[in-house]
């Protein structure tokens, strides 16, 4: 008793751990969304229209429709679209067997033909045209089996369809000798029954009647089908039922399409319905970090440049007031440094600045200067102009440009308090040689950014006379007797000039007229020597 009890109380839990496994495979069926009807993989078409029929009357719509299908699948998104034209028998053949290989890891094949048909004997016939049948025994040689057709469809995994307009009163039959009495041809196609699975044959009308070829753009059946075909999350069953019903009210029931062959329970759309749009988390998080982090990198720049460009993109938010207080920071920064070093370029004594030993020996008291000089604003600093001119007194400007004169080497070594000539010409010598304009008659703030500007020596160095430049020095140049530096620095030969002859009775006349030789003739210096006759 007590081990039926257990039994008993087993199986009600594992019932009870079914039903919740149930429910919950329910529950992410429901959340997940996943179809109840088969989704559209790979899908491939082949649509044929043949209107330039060689041996009979051409016919006016078939291309025409052919054309608006092919373009109708490719809005759908078909994979594969493959369009063929007044088609000839060896051509036909050999477009249904490249399809085959187009097929064979497709979902869903289509095959759509719109032209003439035949029917001999209870087979269904594709009229290329090239063809004439002239006799009824030439349709085995010059047409195309409709079961060639299916051929072509057989490996595709969901659905195998057929579409034939080709159901139209053929003149091939009226005109056609009969080599066998019994040979049967008939008006229009014969139904088929499919032998594979998931196979449908749409004819334009049923087996045994004829259909239109229209009077408008397209056919009845081609119109229709174009306008139910490819429409998303519809069954092709229930699409082509449209299609039927379609077509019977725009022919006043003279023409019904039929459809051959079966599906199974699930439903097949040829074009599957759009996805949802997902639903998209906040953003708020992800721009908040993206901001902290166009900060972060803007702040290990640090400077005024890499704030404005945080401040073009990032213009207004939290992130965007700490950006403007560090910019105006680095702002307030820059004129108090440019303050200390106007006071530090005044309070310098006469000596000091005027001393080029020091500037160039890089003393103590000069690494200061050259050090507070470089923080006076140059043309792209982020200072605005009215705030450099107060940082610098006006007075201040001349003996600061004079200083930098002095470094790029286009100033002597004596440093006024004013703007005097000296200063003028050393201003003069720098525009020539660094090919600026600046007015020489004043000492201006942009003068004076425009020497900081320079890096090394502009003017060049130019030694005074008796001295030749050797690299960056001035060297003595020594030559023998007779022979004197010139401009350049070369030696060479001194000419003898005449000297004016003392005063008559003064004691330089007597010395010179007692040291005459009257024998003593015309002399000439050469080589350092002096020759006389």
């Amino acid at each position: 008793m007590v081990g039926s009890v257990n039994v008993m109380l087993g199986a009600l839990a594992l019932g009870a751990i079914v039903r919740r496994l149930t429910l919950f495979f329910l529950f992410l069926i429901a959340i997940c969304g996943f179809p109840l009807e088969a989704t559209a993989g790979k899908r491939v078409a082949l649509v044929i229209g043949n209107s330039a029929y060689q041996a009979v009357v051409p016919l006016a719509n078939p291309v025409r429709d052919a054309t608006a299908v092919a373009e109708m699948f490719r809005k759908a998104g078909f994979d594969v679209v493959e369009f063929k034209q007044d088609v000839k028998n060896v051509d036909l053949r050999r477009a249904l067997n490249a399809f085959f290989d187009v097929t064979t890891d497709a979902d869903i094949a289509v095959v759509y033909y719109a032209g003439h048909g035949i029917e001999v004997d209870g087979v269904n016939y594709l009229v290329p045209v090239d063809a004439m049948l002239k006799r009824d025994r030439d349709v085995y040689d010059e047409a195309i089996p409709l079961d060639r057709v299916l051929q072509s469809v057989e490996t595709a995994r969901q659905l195998r369809l057929v579409i034939l307009d080709a159901c139209r009163d053929n003149p091939f039959a009226r005109a056609m000798t009969r080599t066998l009495a019994s040979r049967a041809i008939q008006r229009g196609l014969v139904g088929v029954e499919p032998t594979r699975p998931n196979t449908l044959v749409a004819f334009a009308a049923k087996g045994g009647s004829t259909a239109e070829d229209g009077a408008s753009a397209h056919s009845p059946f081609t119109a229709a089908l174009l306008k139910h075909l490819t429409v998303p999350g519809l069954d092709v069953r229930r699409a082509l039922g449209a299609v039927r019903d379609e077509v019977i009210r725009a022919t006043g029931n003279r023409q019904e399409p039929f459809v051959y062959g079966s599906l199974g329970g699930t439903d097949v759309v040829l074009v599957p319905l759009p996805s949802p749009p997902q639903p998209t988390a906040p953003a708020t998080t992800d721009a908040r970090n993206d901001v902290r982090r166009d900060y972060e990198l803007a702040e290990r720049v640090g400077t005024t440049e890499a704030w404005d460009s945080f401040l073009r993109i990032h213009a207004s938010g939290y992130f965007a007031d700490l950006a403007r207080a560090q910019r105006n920071k680095l702002t307030v920064d820059a004129r108090r440094d440019v303050g200390v070093a106007a006071k530090v370029a005044t309070s310098l004594s006469e000596n000091d600045a005027t001393n080029p030993a020091r500037i160039v020996s890089g003393g103590a008291v000069d690494k200061a200067v050259g050090q507070k000089l470089a923080t006076l604003p140059r043309q792209d600093d982020a200072v605005d102009a009215p705030a450099k001119t107060a940082a610098i007194a006006k007075g201040d400007i001349p003996r600061l440009l004079q200083i930098e004169l002095q470094r790029v080497g286009c100033a002597g070594s004596a440093i006024e308090g004013r703007w005097g000539a000296g200063a003028r010409r050393a201003l003069a010598s720098f525009n020539k040689h660094a090919g600026t304009s600046f007015e020489i008659k004043v000492a201006s703030l942009d003068a004076l950014q425009g020497v900081r500007a320079k890096s090394g020596r502009v003017c060049p160095l130019e030694c005074k006379r008796g001295d030749r430049l050797e690299g960056d020095h001035c060297v003595k140049v020594t030559c023998d007797a007779g022979f004197g530096p010139d401009d350049a620095g070369n030696c060479r030969a001194e000419s003898s000039k005449a000297k004016p002859a003392p005063a008559a009775g003064s004691p330089q006349h007597r010395r010179a007229s007692s040291a005459k030789s009257p024998k003593q003739g015309k002399c000439v210096a050469f080589n350092g020597r002096r020759y006389c006759e």
